[in-house]
Formats: structure tokens, sequence, C-alpha cells
């Protein structure tokens, strides 16, 4: 059986506490997002999040022309999304 650490140095990158699927799907977003410094939101909006909301804004943010904050653009297209599947109050 492979382990979810396999994939990764632990020396090299530093991430020692990846034990479940929700950790190692937010270290990767945040690897692609060039925004390692703020992993632990990542991991605290894939635990939580929907998948489907994410994965909209993630590849809303790769389909961007060179975006000077892929993080930011990330977060922002995420809230824009929650607040469009948002429940409306009667």
């Amino acid at each position: 059986m492979v382990s979810i650490l396999d994939k990764y140095d632990l020396e090299e990158t530093k991430q020692r506490r990846i034990s479940r699927e929700f950790q190692d799907y937010a270290y990767r977003l945040a690897v692609e997002l060039d925004d390692t410094a703020h992993t632990a939101i990542y991991m605290r909006l894939a635990k939580n999040t929907p998948r489907p909301l994410i994965e909209q804004a993630r590849l809303f943010v790769l389909g961007a022309n060179h975006p000077t904050s892929k993080g930011r653009l990330f977060m922002w297209k995420l809230k824009q999304l929650r607040e469009e599947n948002k429940p409306e109050e009667k």
C-alpha cells in the first residue's frame, strides 16, 4: 500500500504533519498557488469548505492571465462563489 507521505521528501518540504487526505490536498493547493506561507489557511479551507467550490476557484486562478497574487485571487473567487451558493434568507 502506498502512503500519502511517500510522495514527499520530508526534509525538503518541512511538511511533517500530512496524514489525512484534506491535508495533502491543501498542501498541493498551496504549492500550486505559490502561497506556501499560508498553508494553514488552505488546510482549514480544505477541511471545512465543499471541495467543488475550492476546485472552481482553483481552476479560475489557473485560467487567469499572469495574476499578481494567485493566493489573493483564489480567496476572492472563493468568497464570490460562497456568496453565490449561500441559501437565501426569508
